[in-house]
């Protein structure tokens, strides 16, 4: 009796094992199998991969480059139009004051050559005016002293003193002589203011 149970262990033992390796040689090719498409996949991956990065490089601009989108391109021509239009007003202030600056040395000068024509008309009046007093005080000291107070007393007084003061002394006295005493007297006071102002230059 043991010995027969002896034997259906070593007999299912024996069937165990032979199960085992049969299922181990079911799996072994299948395994490598799928080790041989995994491989045959790799390179289709990798190829797949260069692919993407090719085309992402292709989208990329060339270097040194910037894309624009057409907003911020549009808004850039703006800006450069912009731009383009205060430059040309700038030129165009800097011309029109560079004209009015020639314009102004023009009236300057104009002015300046003005102010010496109207310098040399003054000293010419004034040196005939000079000539005329000249010449009217001679006339004076020229008559009889009653003829010429008759005159003086019909004088400003002042206006009298300054041809009294082209006259010699003995002449304007004289004349002085047979004016109107009220007149004379201004006329002296004038004569006085006269010199004294002739004084002063002098001092």
């Amino acid at each position: 009796m043991p010995i027969k149970s002896a034997n259906r262990s070593n007999v299912l033992l024996t069937l165990g094992i032979l199960f085992t390796l049969g299922a181990a040689t079911r799996l072994v090719p299948a395994n490598l199998a799928e080790a041989k498409a995994a491989d045959a996949d790799e390179p289709a991956a990798a190829t797949a991969t260069e692919t993407v990065e090719a085309t992402n490089m292709a989208a990329l601009p060339p270097e040194g480059q910037i894309c624009f989108s057409e907003d911020l391109s549009a808004q850039l021509a703006a800006d450069q139009a912009r731009l383009e239009d205060e430059s040309d007003k700038l030129i165009a202030r800097e011309l029109e004051l560079q004209a009015w600056a020639a314009e102004l040395d023009q009236t300057r000068a104009d002015l300046t050559a003005l102010q010496a024509t109207l310098e040399t008309r003054w000293e010419d009046m004034q040196a005939f005016a000079s000539e005329d007093l000249n010449h009217l005080a001679q006339m004076y000291g020229a008559m009889k002293p009653d003829q010429a107070a008759t005159i003086f007393n019909q004088m400003d007084p002042g206006f009298a003193a300054g041809f009294l003061r082209l006259l010699s002394s003995e002449q304007a006295g004289l004349i002085m002589a047979n004016m109107e005493s009220q007149q004379a007297y201004i006329v002296s006071v004038r004569l006085a203011s006269l010199n004294e102002d002739l004084r002063r230059e002098e001092s």
